[in-house]
């Protein structure tokens, strides 16, 4: 099978979700539209879930690729609700089924990625407890997913990049002091 049917399958599938929620996509919608039998669709696909998931796992290793250095926490959580902006209607479909699930997954992924990447970066060269690291690198890591999944909740309703950014400005400096009392004790 050529491999311009799997594209067609993803896009069309990507376009169905975008127009309603994922409770309401059929593989017989999916294939009327390309144009295509249903054997087609089950030659590249399992089902339904297997090709949400293979274009979610996609679009977060495009996103890591396209990000191999972060800056600042602010560019970590830019990066994260980057994942979800990108097709907004089609994730709050997603969000809202029962695939969730899968979505939640791989939006940790992509939390780990920056948040990781930033830290190493940041603390490269400084004398820094592992066990301190991680123990900063899972509160980014579960502070950038639990305020990405209170925005969707909130149906994408503010900025959430302002609000990572104000969030930002005012703690600035406060990891940078614990630990300097650290060094100190």
């Amino acid at each position: 099978m050529p491999n311009s049917t799997k594209k067609a399958i993803k896009e069309t599938f990507l376009a169905l979700l975008d127009e309603r929620p994922l409770n309401r996509i059929t593989v017989k919608d999916i294939v009327e539209t390309c144009k295509i039998n249903r054997n087609s669709f089950y030659y590249h696909f399992e089902d339904l879930p297997a090709l949400l998931e293979e274009i979610i796992a996609e679009r977060v290793q495009e996103l890591i690729q396209s990000h191999p250095t972060v800056d600042s926490l602010e560019d970590c959580f830019d990066a994260a609700v980057e994942f979800v902006r990108e097709n907004r209607r089609a994730v709050l479909h997603v969000y809202s089924s029962l695939s969730r699930d899968v979505f939640e997954r791989y939006l940790m992924e992509v939390c780990l990625y920056v948040v990781t990447t930033y830290v190493e970066a940041d603390f490269a060269g400084r004398p820094v407890d592992r066990q301190d690291k991680e123990m900063i690198i899972r509160y980014h890591k579960c502070e950038c997913f639990g305020n990405i999944i209170d925005w969707l909740n909130s149906g994408m309703e503010y900025d959430i990049s302002a609000y990572f950014h104000r969030i930002y400005q005012l703690k600035r400096g406060w990891e940078g002091e614990v630990l300097r009392r650290d060094s100190r004790s």
